[in-house]
């Protein structure tokens, strides 16, 4: 079975689930002609990129309430990526979420994690933390607020940060130059500037389409980042390019939605 045929299937499986709102192994192997082994294959890839819930024999659909804050927001390319991300971070680790779609997929991967410290410059993230199970220390930075960036941004929420030290930064970007490092419309760069100096380790989270993207406002240069979590799209003299300058490479496998 091709990878094509693959990503037609379980995008079928997904279609099937939101009409049905429950599916069961048997029924998917019947219906796909395909193996029972194969179908839970399928579902567990799906469940991880949270697109559906499994259950005994078969899957459900994910519930509003379950589906979380922003999961209108996360495609679930983001999703793959995000979870990526998440194979970085121990137990106990002292972490920061910038704003943004992507890293706020991070959140969602944290209830396995424990004794985590994070903190975060935005509302709608912290809100989202606060409702982890696992509980952990939630810190924020406080300060300004940027209606563009949907974040808190301006001297205290850099003082605030200096107040601290972190072992990582999960931060976004708009774009990738593969020259100087990572670039952003917004104008505002100090504070993701200030969260690079107070981490140990800087990850940036991005899909594959923003590589290459020279928009004028360079956030982060390549000496700031440890990693990048991408997905598999990326082109090959890209990834080598992105290495050569020292910075490890994390490759999310690519769910194509238009299948």
């Amino acid at each position: 079975m091709n990878k094509r045929n693959t990503q037609q299937r379980r995008h079928s499986i997904i279609t099937i689930l939101n009409q049905q709102g429950e599916v069961s192994v048997d029924e998917l192997a019947n219906r796909f002609s395909t193996s029972e082994v194969t179908i839970r294959k399928d579902l567990s890839t799906l469940e991880k990129t949270g697109l559906l819930l499994r259950r005994y024999g078969g899957a459900v659909a994910v519930p509003d309430e379950s589906a979380g804050q922003f999961s209108a927001k996360l495609s679930p390319n983001k999703l793959a990526i995000a979870q990526a991300a998440a194979k970085l971070i121990k137990d106990h680790n002292r972490i920061i979420i910038d704003s943004g779609t992507t890293t706020a997929g991070l959140v969602q991967q944290l209830n396995d994690k424990h004794g985590l410290v994070v903190m975060t410059n935005a509302l709608p993230l912290a809100n989202a933390i606060h409702e982890l199970e696992n509980e952990p220390t939630l810190l924020m930075t406080g300060g300004t607020w940027d209606p563009h960036s949907e974040s808190f941004q301006g001297q205290v929420a850099e003082q605030v940060l200096r107040s601290y030290n972190f072992d990582q930064l999960f931060i976004g970007a708009d774009g990738i130059d593969l020259e100087r490092g990572t670039t952003t419309f917004n104008e505002l760069t100090s504070l993701s500037k200030v969260m690079a100096e107070v981490s140990r380790e800087v990850v940036v989270m991005v899909d594959s389409d923003k590589i290459g993207k020279r928009i004028p406002n360079l956030e982060l240069a390549w000496q700031q980042i440890s990693t990048l979590v991408t997905d598999d799209r990326i082109a090959d003299s890209a990834v080598k390019n992105i290495r050569a300058q020292g910075i490890e490479v994390i490759l999310a496998p690519y769910f194509d939605q238009a299948l």
